[in-house]
């Protein structure tokens, strides 16, 4: 395996991404664990957008959404992702790609519990990605779920968690002269091992 020290050590690459996520949050003014989201649509059109990741699991990074979105429909017809978290702060980046499931059970119902009132009704009343004819009836339709579902709303069935198990992940720090130092794992599916490899810059 390829020697790897400072930053860059570990036999576990969900640890070393939590590690420099922890390190971010320290350094980064604003949602240090913002990731720049990228899919696929069905004439194979690339789409980007940032999410909010809420988790790095033991096998994979999880982030929530409405399944009735466009970054929703293509999830679930390619049931492909990748994303960059960058930190200009640390001048580090990481890039993961791999598949995605959706995480829709009590995991799911527990982040949306924990969110704000406002968060929760928002989920409710906003048909996202679709077209909206103005603020105005968005903040009606907000009025009507509020006195639809009161002060403890349910998630709702269209909204939940997708976790991207990554086939790719890549590490990537700033070096002098542009000479950067980048460490990508690899494996062929989520059952196998992972190699090590060091890139040019």
């Amino acid at each position: 395996m390829t020697e790897r020290t400072g930053k860059f050590a570990g036999d576990d690459p969900f640890v070393i991404a939590r590690r420099w996520l922890e390190e971010a949050e320290g350094t980064e003014p604003n949602d240090p664990n913002a990731i720049a989201l990228s899919t696929v649509d069905a004439s194979g059109m690339p789409n980007a957008r940032m999410v909010l990741l809420k988790e790095i699991a033991e096998d994979g990074f999880v982030f929530y959404t409405n399944y009735e979105s466009a970054k929703g429909g293509e999830l679930a017809a390619t049931g492909k992702a990748a994303f960059v978290m960058h930190w200009k702060s640390l001048r580090r980046q990481v890039r993961v790609r791999g598949t995605v499931s959706r995480q829709d059970g009590p995991e799911a119902d527990a982040y949306y519990a924990s969110r704000s009132l406002k968060s929760r009704l928002g989920a409710w009343a906003s048909q996202q990605s679709r077209p909206l004819s103005s603020r105005g009836a968005l903040m009606a339709e907000v009025a009507k779920v509020s006195a639809r579902h009161g002060i403890n709303p349910p998630r709702p069935p269209f909204w939940g968690g997708f976790k991207i198990t990554p086939l790719e992940i890549e590490f990537w720090a700033d070096g002098d002269y542009r000479l950067h130092d980048r460490f990508v794992w690899r494996r062929p599916d989520a059952g196998s091992a992972w190699e090590v490899s060091r890139l040019n810059p």
